[in-house]
């Protein structure tokens, strides 16, 4: 159900606390359309798992565009009966030139900006990884002589191993020395419990590998993470390809952002355009993009939901790259931003074309709005899915709940006193007339 996921993330609750909620208020059951009070749960907590699998990024997207596009036609209902109040006679003679007119001229703005979407996991050190993964591959090791019947198990180590890690994860400070030689003894601990599994999972000969589906994920991931440690180990290096930073959640990537609060983030890397205050997700990755060549296919994607390019294009630096520059004014579309070259040595724009564009360029920081309105006021910074396709799908109703309180903006005050008229018609509900306050708020 799709309220659920809409009260949810505007509560800012989790999955157990929705179904509470929703549970002893009557207001949010008749949102969800029921019929009657009940105080039954209207869903377990963890069918919302299955339906974040089922309605991803793409399905809230289209569900945007259909928001836009009834935005845009209230926005230009309104504007043309204000045309009409003034002269009706004229709006229709320019509505005729307007149609036969084959090349429409560009219209409205668009800004983009790119961020990241914070997973929510501990912050990686190769000590704490390496630790993690010699416990897990423990559980399994505990599993498999459960399931195999073996008596004496296999000498692990685990208290020792324990012992050295917390003598090092407790220090204040950490010498390079002493902590490049606790990992150096978690690789060898880890080392050997991975070749404690794989022995024991040779003499298995006729019969299935007697782990579950996560189970055998984890074991999976274990093994990758432990070739990488050991790469960096032998290196001296901190960097590896599609390093891994979370056992629970592989498909993490560390993303440097060169930021001041943090340089590096975790977590999944979006594009987004803002247009009129919606934002839409045009590019979606676990690993680092450069947004810069996402402009051509999010001005041609404005293009197709209005009918026009934008008129103004409103973006950072790392966007206007030559080619992007080039196709820009191919379009006839303006852009923020200081020219290629050197700088001229008398300035000729006029003191009116400067405030015009310093106002532009400071238009920019709506999309930067948008994310702070995202992650303080709907965790965007905080995505607890633990699967890549649930934070995906968690990703997009977050933006499409900003979308819809964005909407809301957009509907008239009549036509929603109206509304709300004809539903209280139909709960046969007696209220005062409505046509009083109405005048008042016109």
């Amino acid at each position: 159900m799709l309220g659920v996921i809409i009260i949810k993330h505007i509560m800012k609750t989790d999955d157990r606390g929705v179904i509470e909620m929703i549970q002893e208020n009557p207001y949010m059951q008749y949102f969800l359309g029921l019929e009657a009070f009940t105080y039954e749960q209207v869903m377990t907590p963890s069918l919302l798992v299955s339906i974040r699998k089922r309605i991803d990024l793409d399905v809230f997207e289209s569900l945007t565009d259909d928001l836009i596009r009834k935005g845009l036609k209230l926005k230009a209902g309104a504007k043309q009966e204000e045309a009409d109040t003034v002269t009706k006679d004229d709006e229709d003679e320019d509505g005729d030139d307007h149609d036969d007119d084959p090349h429409p001229g560009n219209k409205g703005k668009l800004q983009m900006d790119a961020t990241v979407c914070d997973a929510d996991i501990k912050y990686p050190t190769d000590l704490d990884l390496l630790n993690e993964s010699r416990q897990k591959a423990e559980e399994l090791i505990d599993e498999l002589c459960l399931k195999l019947g073996v008596q004496d198990k296999p000498r692990t180590y685990r208290r020792a191993a324990r012992k050295e890690f917390l003598n090092v994860s407790k220090m204040k400070r950490k010498p390079a020395n002493v902590l490049r030689k606790a990992i150096r003894k978690q690789i060898n601990y880890l080392k050997r419990d991975v070749r404690i599994i794989n022995k024991m999972l040779d003499t298995i000969k006729d019969e299935p590998i007697p782990f579950e589906r996560r189970q055998l994920k984890y074991f999976f991931v274990i093994q990758h993470l432990l070739e990488q440690q050991e790469t960096m180990y032998k290196k001296k290096s901190h960097q590896v390809e599609d390093r891994i930073v979370s056992i629970h959640q592989p498909h993490v990537r560390p993303i440097v952002r060169g930021k001041a609060k943090a340089k590096t983030e975790f977590g999944a890397k979006i594009n987004i355009s803002l247009l009129d205050g919606y934002a839409r997700v045009d590019h979606f990755h676990w690993d680092a993009f450069n947004e810069g060549q996402d402009l051509q296919s999010q001005v041609e994607r404005f293009r197709k939901l209005t009918g026009k390019y934008p008129e103004l294009v409103q973006v950072d630096k790392i966007y206007l790259t030559r080619e992007n520059r080039r196709f820009l004014k191919e379009k006839g579309i303006r852009y923020t931003g200081e020219p290629l070259g050197r700088k001229p040595v008398k300035e000729i724009k006029s003191r009116y074309q400067k405030r015009k564009e310093r106002r532009e360029a400071a238009e920019r920081n709506q999309v930067e709005g948008k994310f702070g309105q995202g992650k303080r006021g709907y965790g965007l910074n905080d995505i607890r899915a633990r699967l890549s396709s649930t934070s995906n799908s968690w990703i997009g109703a977050i933006i499409f709940v900003m979308n819809l309180i964005r909407h809301m903006r957009d509907i008239p005050l009549p036509y929603f006193v109206s509304l709300l008229q004809k539903l209280m018609i139909v709960r046969n509900i007696n209220i005062y007339p409505l046509k009083p306050q109405m005048e008042l708020c016109a």
